[in-house]
C-alpha cells in the first residue's frame, strides 16, 4: 500500500490533502480529507470485509481527518468525495488468493492480498480424523518459508494459530507463541540476516510444543490470517507462511469431506 501516516498541518494551516498521504493525482490530490469521507470509506470496509483493517485506507483517512478537522481547516460535516464521487471497496480473485482494493474517486488508494478462505465451511466437529491439524500447519510453514525471519506479523499469527489450538485466550508460557514473540523481538535489533531467527527454528516442532491440537477449520484460518494482515505494514501474508498455511489446511480439510 502506497500510503503513509498524516501529520497533522502545521503553522500553515494547510489542510492534510488526498494526495499527501495516497498516491493519487488530478483533482482529487489536491482535496482536503473530510470526517464524512472517512466514515464513509470505514463503513465500506465494514460491509465487505466485516472489519477496519488496521494502517489501512480507513484509518489513514480517519487520523487526517481528525487532524484537519482539529486545526480548523475542515469542518465536521465536510465530504469532498464520499457523498459525490464516492469510496470503494472491492474483493476479487487472485491466483487463488483474495484481492483487497479500496478506492477514493476511482483511484486505488490501498491494495493488498490476502489467502481466500471464504469456501470452507466445515465446523470443527465434523472434520475428518485424518485432517490436517494446527501444528501440522504451522510445521508446514516451517518448511514452506523456512528461512523468512520471523516479525511481527508472524509472531501475531502463530499466537492467533495457538490460542484456536488450545481454546484459550491466554499465551501458553514456553508454549510456540511466546518464542515467537521474543523471536520477532530480537530479530527487531539483529541487523544480520544470517543472524535472525526462522520460521523453520520456531515451528519445526509446533506439533509437540501444543499443550492441545485440532483439525484446521475455516474460522481457524480466518483469524490467523486476519491476525497477520493486521500486524503487517504491507496488509499481507507472506507467500507460503504461517496464513497461507493455515488457508491450505482448511481448505485440504473442507475437501476430505465431500
Amino acid at each position: 500500500m502506497s500510503q503513509e501516516q498524516p501529520q497533522r498541518p502545521g503553522a500553515s494551516q494547510e489542510p492534510i490533502k488526498y494526495g499527501d498521504v495516497f498516491n493519487v493525482t488530478g483533482e482529487l490530490a489536491s482535496k482536503p480529507i473530510g470526517p464524512k469521507d472517512a466514515a464513509a470509506m470505514q463503513s465500506a470496509d465494514n460491509k465487505i470485509l466485516g472489519e477496519t483493517p488496521k494502517g489501512g485506507a480507513a484509518a489513514v483517512m480517519q487520523s487526517a481527518a481528525i487532524a484537519n478537522e482539529r486545526a480548523g481547516v475542515v469542518s465536521h460535516n465536510q465530504a469532498d468525495v464520499a457523498g459525490d464521487q464516492g469510496v470503494a471497496v472491492i474483493k476479487s480473485d487472485a491466483d487463488g488468493d483474495v484481492m483487497i482494493t479500496e478506492a477514493v474517486a476511482g483511484q486505488i488508494v490501498g491494495q493488498y492480498r490476502q489467502p481466500d478462505v471464504s469456501a470452507v465451511t466445515t465446523p470443527a466437529m465434523l472434520v475428518d480424523p485424518g485432517s490436517i491439524t494446527i501444528g501440522e500447519a504451522l510445521e508446514a510453514a516451517a518448511i514452506s518459508a523456512a528461512d523468512k525471519p520471523i516479525d511481527q506479523s508472524d509472531a501475531a499469527a502463530i499466537q492467533a494459530a495457538e490460542m484456536r489450538a488450545t481454546g484459550s485466550s491466554e499465551i501458553t508460557p514456553g508454549g510456540i507463541a511466546s518464542e515467537a514473540q521474543s523471536a520477532a523481538t530480537r530479530n527487531a535489533r539483529t541487523q544480520r540476516f544470517e543472524d535472525q531467527a526462522t520460521l523453520s527454528d520456531v515451528l519445526s516442532d509446533a506439533t509437540a510444543m501444543l499443550p492441545k491440537d485440532k483439525a484446521v477449520t475455516r474460522e481457524d484460518a480466518e483469524r490467523v490470517v486476519a491476525a497477520e494482515v493486521r500486524n503487517n505494514p504491507g496488509m499481507s501474508t507472506t507467500p507460503g507462511g504461517v496464513g497461507a498455511a493455515m488457508a491450505a489446511a482448511a481448505k485440504r480439510n473442507q475437501n476430505s469431506t465431500i
